[in-house]
């Protein structure tokens, strides 16, 4: 047999679905965790509504999809069980086939969280090309109204429960009724919404920083300086066009550093 042409011939089945992301686009990944319900409610002991440590492996798995996984990206949000990266718009990782990046951001996540949690964890994973920096903003901003949507509905739901209320009922009083009403439960259950921290209603994100490190040469005997690349952790994200305008800003820096 010759091997050569055997590869050859089934290689073109193997190949058969690959899509390219195209190169001027700017591409941003969405991954989710999947079934996250029932490991973060039955199986896992966390602080209601949001739990520290939850957040903390959610951080550091968007840290290890940005710096340790051969792509080149400009920055991560995560809110509640959700990641969201922007590749960097001369990324060439996998020459873009949509199957390499889908697989191995989403295994990367899944083997990264189950390691920090020392839970079974997968992620799924799904793709955005986006035309414009217009583009990209609209969806990290999409990204951020969602998280304050969960955040005020988790704070809501979760505060009639302490207080006594069923899961049933607490989801009756719930349903259909405006985000208005709901800072008013909480209101009347003493709690202010506009206290609750930033990162738990508008996520945290991600990204490269330039950081001053000091030292000390021996040999002359001297203080020294110099300037590491970091990933800086942000858990007092601004809101809407504010948001909008420090995205912006990542894009620009990452496209003026080439």
């Amino acid at each position: 047999m010759d091997f050569d042409a055997f590869d050859k011939e089934m290689r073109r089945f193997e190949q058969s679905l690959d899509r390219l992301i195209p190169d001027d686009v700017y591409l941003v990944a969405r991954l989710d965790g999947r079934g996250f319900t029932r490991l973060t409610k039955k199986e896992w002991d966390l602080e209601k509504p949001f739990d520290i440590k939850f957040r903390d492996a959610m951080v550091d798995t968007v840290k290890h999809l940005l710096a340790d996984c051969g792509f080149r990206m400009v920055y991560g949000y995560t809110q509640s069980d959700e990641i969201s990266v922007l590749f960097h718009k001369d990324d060439t990782a996998f020459s873009h086939k949509e199957r390499k990046l889908l697989t191995i951001l989403s295994a990367e996540a899944s083997v990264k969280f189950s390691e920090l949690t020392g839970r079974h964890a997968v992620f799924d994973c799904r793709l955005l090309p986006l035309p414009t920096i217009a583009d990209v903003i609209d969806c990290f901003r999409w990204r951020q109204e969602d998280a304050h949507r969960n955040s005020l509905n988790s704070h809501t739901y979760w505060a009639l429960r302490k207080s006594g209320v069923s899961q049933s009922a607490a989801e009756r009083r719930m349903s259909g009724i405006s985000n208005d009403e709901k800072i008013a439960i909480l209101s009347n259950l003493g709690i202010d919404f506009s206290t609750v921290p930033l990162w738990q209603k508008y996520g945290v994100g991600i990204y490269f920083a330039d950081e001053i490190r000091k030292g000390f040469n021996p040999k002359t005997n001297t203080e020294t300086e110099c300037i590491r690349r970091v990933l800086k952790e942000d858990y007092f994200l601004p809101k809407g066009e504010e948001y909008g305008d420090f995205v912006r800003s990542l894009v620009a820096t990452s496209l003026d550093a080439e």
